[in-house]
């Protein structure tokens, strides 16, 4: 290489990145036409990595600090390249950041009702939705699995992936607990260890690590979960018959407060007849058999009473014997 093209190059002399927005997970350093210089600085964040990709292939990975680039300092890509010219600016390869802090409030949830065998209500629809965290926890793997050679990475890109891989998950283990419906709101710590403990070997297949995993809620879709008020507050009530005299007698103090006129009227007398009705219904119902029906004595048809003192005398008689007034 003569001098005068040497001097013509452009030289990189500090190789810096600071990230401009969240979500974003790998970033590739513009390096058209230009070329690291010998002994430049490489400037790598606490929450970043920066790594040496020669040819599609990551040669050398740094940490978070302020490296001098040189020969020395690029082990891996020295010897790929074989260079033997420190005067000579070596580090033509492309360089990555990657963004290494956590992902946090990832969220997720079934877009369908999961159905499952519960042992108490048979089929049973569920929905689910909560939040996880992430980070990438080796850079090589991740832009060899995920990212590449794109000039920027977004976590909204990998979203889609790591969504459908956790409810894939929660479904079998939903179906798997045999923890019944009532109870799951009980075990849904136990849920997400179980649903964590499966994904994280996925996460890592992917260069990242799994740093949180939440079930926010387990509930049933909208017409089921009225359904199944209905069958709670049926329980709750118990003795119906007590629960109608209750409720009439509730809808008559309610009508005999309102004082707007002939309206309250119409609803008081409404709600007195159904108490009237509701007490003769109890009544007819508690009563024993023997005593439903009130037979009044017979007739005495031989006597009568005096008409002055009130004596029994014959029916027949028209003197009172006791008395002796006419009858």
């Amino acid at each position: 290489m003569s001098l005068i093209s040497f001097l013509a190059k452009q030289f990189i002399g500090v190789v810096e990145w600071n990230e401009p927005q969240d979500g974003i997970l790998a970033y590739r350093y513009p390096m058209h036409e230009l070329e690291i210089q010998n002994g430049g600085q490489l400037t790598v964040s606490e929450s970043q990595a920066a790594a040496f990709v020669n040819e599609g292939k990551i040669a050398d990975i740094f940490g978070p600090g302020l490296h001098t680039l040189n020969t020395r300092n690029l082990p891996l890509l020295t010897d790929l390249m074989n260079w033997d010219k420190d005067f000579e600016s070596p580090f033509k390869s492309e360089v990555y950041f990657f963004s290494t802090r956590q992902q946090i409030d990832q969220k997720w949830g079934t877009a369908t009702p999961i159905t499952i065998r519960d042992k108490e209500f048979g089929a049973v629809r569920l929905r689910c939705f909560g939040i996880y965290s992430y980070r990438i926890a080796d850079p090589k793997v991740s832009f060899n699995q995920v990212s590449g050679t794109r000039e920027c990475y977004f976590a909204a890109d990998l979203e889609g992936q790591l969504r459908d891989t956790i409810l894939t998950t929660i479904a079998l283990s939903l179906a798997n607990s045999n923890v019944a419906f009532l109870d799951i709101t009980a075990h849904q710590s136990e849920l997400a260890e179980n649903v964590s403990a499966q994904i994280k070997p996925i996460f890592t297949a992917l260069g990242l690590e799994l740093t949180q995993f939440v079930v926010e809620n387990v509930s049933l879709p909208e017409d089921l979960a009225k359904v199944l008020d209905q069958r709670i507050g049926m329980s709750m009530v118990g003795d119906l018959s007590r629960y109608t005299q209750f409720a009439a007698a509730e809808s008559l103090e309610r009508a005999a407060a309102n004082t707007t006129g002939g309206a309250g009227l119409g609803m008081g007398l409404g709600a007195g007849a159904a108490v009237a009705e509701v007490l003769a219904s109890s009544l007819r119902s508690s009563a024993p058999a023997a005593a439903t029906r009130f037979v009044a004595p017979a007739e005495d048809t031989n006597s009568k009473f005096c008409i002055d003192c009130g004596k029994p005398i014959a029916a027949r008689a028209r003197f009172c014997a006791a008395c002796g007034q006419p009858q």
